[in-house]
């Protein structure tokens, strides 16, 4: 299954960050935390303003981006080429804060 975003909605691969524990006690739902960083993998195609006219993206496929932590909706699909539980995020484009470059 294919997943295209519609309007200014982003398909987004969870980039999560490792965590050194150098000594350092973290508590357990550290590591359940949501990432706030990810891979773009899809964009739609923009939203449409109040006179009809389409916004485009500002941002595009293979961008690495910052987003609100809690902005995106969380959807699991299965991988059909391993059969493993893949998880996706799907954001608006008002919740990416920043592009990494």
């Amino acid at each position: 299954m294919k997943i295209k975003p519609l309007r200014d909605h982003i398909l987004l691969e969870p980039v999560k960050e490792e965590k050194k524990k150098g000594g350092i006690i973290l508590p357990e739902t550290v590591e359940k935390e949501r990432p706030e960083k990810g891979r773009v993998l899809a964009v739609g195609p923009g939203r449409i303003d109040k006179d009809g006219k389409r916004i485009p993206m500002e941002i595009k496929k293979g961008d690495i981006v910052l987003f609100t932590k809690y902005g995106p909706n969380e959807i699991k699909m299965e991988d059909k080429k391993t059969g493993k539980e893949v998880e996706y995020l799907i954001a608006k484009e008002e919740d990416i804060l920043a592009i990494l470059e």
